[in-house]
């Protein structure tokens, strides 16, 4: 892939800590795009200290990593830790590229050295989105034990009122929670699911039996 029609911008100060300053301000997505399977001092690897802090804060993260990642002792923990607080993970044979996309608007990409450079072009943005976009659905998502887990009751309930035609903030008053809360949680089913849009979500909750009536 060839990245043009923009001049890199380096970033100031140690890779680590100018990846760490421009993901604090992410705001609802990062895309991460990693071809290593082991945990390293790469400012653009899978996992930064920062990232469960943005998962706290509701940042939504999707990762593409190699399927060595699964199996690696210390990186593959790492990443369990990461769907534990949200994160969507998944793996392929071989990544394309090293790359970290903040909120659709930069890409952070390897330099010379172990440096990074950041990029805000929206047609260098694009290009990276695009790839990740074609990827994505061909990866096979990493399972961890939360993955597994059935859906709990609130999700069901607020699964079938959404598909019902409710709004957020009549689905909240019916179910006496906020309408944070109900957008909080259609995004951790989201995740959990892999989906990519409400609609997608719906269909796939449909054929795990979530939205089926359940004995009591």
């Amino acid at each position: 892939m060839t990245l043009a029609f923009e001049r890199p911008r380096p970033l100031p100060g140690t890779p680590a800590n100018a990846v760490a300053r421009l993901l604090a301000h992410a705001s609802f997505e990062v895309l991460v795009m990693s071809t290593q399977s082991t945990l390293g001092p790469d400012p653009i690897g899978l996992v930064r200290p920062g990232d469960q802090e943005n998962l706290r804060r509701g940042v939504r993260y999707r990762m593409l990593a190699p399927d060595a990642a699964r199996t690696a002792p210390r990186l593959s923990t790492r990443l369990a830790a990461l769907s534990l607080a949200g994160a969507s993970t998944r793996t392929v044979p071989h990544v394309p590229l090293d790359a970290l996309v903040i909120d659709g608007t930069a890409v952070v990409l390897p330099a010379e050295g172990s440096g990074a450079a950041a990029f805000h072009l929206p047609g260098v943005v694009t290009s990276v989105v695009e790839l990740f976009e074609r990827v994505w659905p061909t990866a096979v998502p990493l399972q961890t034990a939360a993955d597994r887990e059935e859906s709990t009751e609130r999700e069901r309930e607020l699964l079938k009122l959404l598909s019902a035609g409710y709004t957020d903030a009549a689905a909240a008053e019916n179910l006496g929670i906020s309408v944070r809360t109900v957008r909080r949680t259609v995004a951790d089913v989201m995740n959990r699911l892999g989906a990519r849009s409400r609609f997608q979500a719906g269909a796939k909750a449909a054929d795990r039996g979530w939205l089926s009536e359940r004995a009591g």
